[in-house]
């Protein structure tokens, strides 16, 4: 396949995204998320704890334009700051310029970045499955929609993130690895943490780039914590108040049943958000969250460390890490266009055929379409007409099924990658790593060559 016309294809559905996103924007109830770091890194920068909600509101209300009032998920998802120090030690240079620049700063940024980790993975995914490569990230690319309309933070961490995982993959650019890892690690951690894991574990020049990358994490995150501490001693505590407050019962993190969290297309997507239409105590759901989640990493990290992975392995085992990395802990649709990273491990299987090559397809398209803007707003709209009000545990489990449907395809889809990644026999993988720095087309099939025979054992 001709490289002109996929970038055509990734340049069209990002530009789908970035018209329509910033078409929502385009109202005074936009930008959320960027004013929220803005506005605190400005709360700082006058001496002022941002963490305070009286006083980053106080703030807000004095430099804002003039306007129809907010709603109060509005102004909770402004005034009551969660970013950790280093964000708002990273957006204070910003916060010197006014609110426009920086929008748009952020836009060409955020695009960039996700442009470059698209292309990247395409390039890896079409040594194996070009067509279905590209047809998975263009899904991905064309559903960012609510990131670009409030601004979230997380488009300019995955790219970055999947840049480093392509970096230390194929040994190149490894200054831009490190960088782009540490700072999304120092940025949202809870996206940037099990992919870091992973090169940690792996050994090798992974595990020093690694640790590279969490050297980088640490300049910020002290420095930023610092800062914080030298003009509200007591941000801790207001910091662990804002986090219960937005992910309590009306918060707009909370993940239980019908919550605001459900109402639109940018839903919360945490296995908590499942278990609590089944049990609606955050005791219960929490804890089963972490039950299957810590099984999941346990024998995920077991398997890692014994391996020492061709690329095929690290790939296999990037994939396999991105169900719990969004199921342990609150995240939105925005955190989960980090699924580009399981694209190289899905062509890879699809390259073989057969029923795991299928499964592989169908798991991983519908893992892109149900944290994708687009058909996640579609299910909403048609929710009232689905059966989700029957009695009894199988009456809950149905409308689990309907009500948080992206939580348990995540689950399904980690399922699948987690045990093809433990039944992965490397025996073979001398010859596919020789073809695969040839950029051989039929590496997927050498690659994989026993793999059908394992899983079959």
């Amino acid at each position: 396949m001709s490289w002109r016309v996929p970038l055509v294809c990734l340049l069209l559905c990002c530009g789908i995204s970035i018209f329509w996103g910033v078409g929502l924007s385009l109202n005074p109830k936009g930008f959320s998320d960027i004013k929220a770091v803005y506005y605190g890194s400005r709360c700082l920068l006058e001496g002022r704890n941002p963490y305070k909600v009286s006083e980053l509101t106080a703030v807000y209300d004095a430099e804002r334009e003039p306007g129809p009032k907010e709603s109060a998920q509005y102004l909770q998802a402004v005034t009551l700051c969660v970013n950790l120090p280093a964000t708002l030690l990273l957006v204070a240079p910003l916060a010197l310029v006014p609110f426009g620049v920086v929008t748009a700063i952020w836009l060409a940024v955020s695009t960039v970045l996700l442009m470059a980790a698209a292309w990247l993975m395409w390039r890896l995914g079409a040594r194996y499955a070009p067509a279905m490569s590209l047809a998975l990230i263009c899904m991905v690319l064309a559903n960012n929609e609510i990131g670009y309309a409030v601004g979230n933070t997380a488009l300019l961490v995955v790219g970055p993130c999947v840049l480093a995982a392509w970096c230390f993959t194929e040994d190149r650019f490894a200054l831009v690895g490190v960088v782009g890892l540490g700072l999304s690690l120092a940025v949202k951690p809870h996206d940037a943490g099990f992919l870091w894991l992973y090169f940690l574990l792996a050994g090798g020049i992974y595990r020093r780039r690694a640790l590279e990358s969490l050297l980088v994490a640490a300049v910020p995150a002290i420095a930023g914590a610092a800062w914080v501490w030298r003009v509200a001693p007591h941000w801790m505590q207001d910091w662990q108040a804002n986090m219960r407050a937005i992910s309590g019962v009306g918060g707009i993190n909370h993940p239980g049943p019908f919550s605001i969290t459900g109402s639109n297309g940018g839903m919360v997507i945490d296995l908590q958000s499942a278990i609590s239409v089944l049990w609606n105590t955050p005791k219960i759901y929490d804890l089963v969250t972490y039950v299957i989640c810590g099984a999941f990493l346990l024998i995920w990290i077991l398997r890692t460390v014994k391996l020492r992975g061709s690329r095929a392995h690290v790939w296999l085992g990037v994939a396999a890490v991105m169900a719990p990395t969004f199921l342990i802990t609150y995240h939105r649709g925005q955190d989960a266009k980090l699924l580009m990273l399981a694209v190289p491990a899905c062509a890879m299987l699809w390259s073989k055929r057969g029923a795991i090559g299928w499964l592989a397809l169908v798991l991983t398209t519908l893992a892109v379409v149900f944290t994708a803007d687009l058909p996640l707003t579609a299910w909403v709209m048609l929710r009232p007409y689905l059966p989700t009000s029957m009695g009894g545990m199988a009456g809950k489990v149905l409308a689990m099924i309907f009500l948080e449907p992206t939580p348990l395809v995540l689950l399904a889809m980690g399922a699948f990658y987690l045990w093809v990644y433990v039944r992965y026999d490397a025996v073979g993988d001398a010859v596919a790593e020789r073809r695969e720095t040839q950029r051989a087309p039929l590496d997927g099939r050498l690659e994989l060559g026993r793999l059908q025979n394992a899983a079959g054992d």
